[in-house]
């Protein structure tokens, strides 16, 4: 019971770094492109990523053996970025973090034709559940209107959806290497070209701040690591959904806003929903494949490794993810 309590605080230790990330992000999409943020954070955590690779002696190389699928979780990593990033930049905190929750309902959707999982009778109904509660929230036809930045913020969990199943599907074939580099030096090669479209001129303390990004993220991921070294997925995995009142403390506290009553209700259809479906993967007579429970990370922004890949090289010292 210990060891379940401190996983599950380190586990809010991470999504408390990851949401504090997540305000620098805002932040700056306020003055910045969404893709000059993602090449400067990129560039101040390359220097860590660097070691990490290095640290890698294995025999191997870096041609990936499922090349097909590795471009689509690579391009599908960095549009999750992109989009992740903008919607940040014009929608409030709550209202971001809703739409991503419902990852783990497109997971188990996606999970469905790529995995073979067999999803029953209350799984479904939790998904479509899951669902309502996001039409709740995007409020299609309402005043307020469905803007860009909603449905930007839709496609970043559906891009994101489609890496996390990807990476479940292959992680076993794949280097570890293969799987953490590419997505970064794409996410680079790509901003980097759109540079001179977008960019705009960064003071000192601006340029810092993507420094403090990457500090951000490298705390959560160790977090995250140490938190399912120490507790089952089960206990760890609920943890995420902490952020929504880091959203809405931060979004008060420094850009003025508010969750409004549509954002709330829908908030908490759907963290129930994703919170059913965590407890029904971890039987084991549910779900062979346990897509949501194995995916063990935050959204993929291409700019950053996975935590799920950081893991598994902790946990056996080996080259899979």
């Amino acid at each position: 019971m210990h060891s379940h309590l401190r996983g599950a605080l380190l586990s809010l230790a991470a999504f408390a770094f990851y949401a504090t990330h997540d305000v620098v992000v805002k932040y700056l999409g306020g003055h910045y492109s969404p893709f000059q943020t993602m090449f400067f954070a990129g560039l101040m955590g390359f220097p860590l990523i660097t070691i990490l690779l290095l640290s890698d002696r294995r025999d191997g190389t870096l041609i990936p053996r499922h090349p097909w699928w590795t471009v689509i979780r690579t391009v599908s990593a960095v549009a999750t970025g992109a989009m992740g990033f903008y919607a940040f930049s014009v929608l409030p905190m709550t209202t971001c973090y809703a739409i991503f929750f419902a990852m783990p309902l497109l997971i188990t959707l996606m999970a469905i034709p790529m995995l073979g999982e067999k999803v029953g009778l209350r799984r479904g109904i939790a998904v479509i559940v899951g669902l309502l509660g996001v039409i709740i929230v995007l409020r299609p036809g309402s005043g307020d209107g469905f803007s860009l930045g909603h449905l930007a913020a839709l496609g970043a969990a559906t891009t994101g959806s489609l890496s996390s199943i990807i990476v479940r599907k292959i992680g076993r074939d794949e280097r570890s290497v293969v799987l953490m580099l590419y997505p970064m030096v794409l996410t680079f090669l790509a901003t980097g070209a759109l540079m001179p479209l977008v960019y705009q001129p960064m003071p000192l303390t601006d340029l810092s701040l993507t420094a403090v990004m990457a500090l951000l993220g490298t705390l959560g991921a160790l977090a995250s690591i140490a938190a399912y070294r120490t507790a089952p997925a089960v206990i760890v995995a609920p943890m995420q959904y902490s952020q929504i009142i880091w959203a809405a403390l931060y979004g008060w506290m420094f850009f003025n806003e508010s969750i409004d009553l549509y954002t709330g209700i829908g908030s908490a259809v759907i963290i129930a929903s994703g919170i059913y479906i965590v407890l029904r993967e971890s039987t084991p007579s549910i779900s062979q494949n346990r897509p949501v429970l194995e995916n063990r990370s935050r959204w993929e922004i291409g700019t950053f490794p996975r935590v799920s890949t950081w893991l598994k090289r902790f946990e056996r010292g080996g080259d899979q993810a």
